[in-house]
């Protein structure tokens, strides 16, 4: 009996500890960020399809990007069993990017709000629609376009439907019980091959910050914070990614070290989503937990730590 449940405990390690790290040093994907310089030579290229995503549509008539399309987060994002920023479901989605114009070969190139956050959960959706191969995002956002002086439209664009056609791609997803095992993982093995980061401000990592929307305050074990705004960008006024060896540097700090599956969570799924982003710039494999702390705190008997301490 001894030995039957020796074996049991190993075969669950050896599950929920991941692949076998590889020796390879992830490799920047740099076609997930294009300036704004190479936009502006490529914004009439009739295979290129801009999106500007935001809350609110009276921004993007204020101005935006010639040839942009605008969608609203609302779109992007359902609330399910009362967790908010969920994935809509396949067909939704295939007909709302349809309905932007985009087709099989095409290039998208998306922008948004608060420092292209939103865009970055619309790049999301579409790695989990396997189209992030041939999406990106502009880095400096429209922040960059405008502080650089360059053309902005008030004109409706006039979208015709195009041919998108998804292929789904579930392992950009961590369910709740995934995300358990690596909670698991990360607080109680001393090499474990997974990296769990909380994309979340420090004040809502630690605890410190009131949230009566919440049954627990603080970060589920095992998670490191890296708050996706002050780790990621440059600066508030000038908000382009970081190089990549300065990301890289930070997030190796934080535990994704070579090999590793980088797991990014947050309050609801948002700001995560750019961790999520940087994360698979930078080359690593990652999924994101789509339910995020918003979802753990309601799961019986899920663990939750205040204060600055991973485990």
């Amino acid at each position: 009996m001894k030995r039957l449940i020796l074996l049991l405990m190993t075969s669950l390690l050896l599950a929920v500890a991941g692949p076998a790290q590889s020796k390879t040093k992830p490799v920047t994907r740099t076609q997930m960020l294009v300036t704004t310089d190479w936009l502006a030579k490529n914004l009439n290229n009739p295979n290129v399809i801009v999106i500007q995503v935001g809350r609110e549509q009276k921004d993007y008539v204020a101005g935006h990007l010639p040839n942009a399309r605008f969608l609203p987060l609302n779109a992007l994002v359902i609330t399910r069993n009362k967790n908010a920023n969920e994935l809509p479901p396949v067909d939704k989605l295939k007909t709302l990017f349809a309905n932007l114009g985009i087709n099989n070969d095409s290039r998208v190139v998306l922008y948004g709000d608060n420092y292209n956050l939103l865009a970055a959960r619309a790049y999301y959706t579409l790695d989990y629609l396997g189209f992030g191969d041939k999406a990106a995002l502009l880095d400096g956002g429209l922040d960059k376009w405008k502080a650089e002086k360059r053309q902005l439209s008030t004109e409706i664009f006039e979208v015709k439907p195009g041919n998108f056609t998804p292929r789904v791609n579930p392992n950009v997803i961590a369910v709740r019980d995934v995300v358990r095992d690596v909670s698991w993982v990360t607080a109680n093995l001393d090499a474990p091959n997974y990296a769990l980061i909380d994309a979340r401000p420090n004040d809502e990592y630690t605890g410190a910050k009131a949230d009566a929307s919440l049954a627990k305050l603080g970060h589920i074990p095992g998670a490191v914070s890296i708050f996706w705004m002050d780790k990621n960008l440059v600066s508030k006024e000038n908000p382009v990614l970081k190089t990549p060896q300065e990301l890289r540097q930070i997030y190796e700090a934080a535990g994704a070290t070579q090999g590793k599956k980088v797991v990014s969570y947050c309050r609801t799924g948002v700001q995560a989503s750019h961790t999520y982003f940087v994360a698979k710039y930078l080359g690593y494999e990652v999924a994101m937990y789509d339910g995020s702390f918003s979802e753990w705190v309601t799961l019986e008997g899920a663990p939750v730590i205040t204060g600055d301490k991973v485990k």
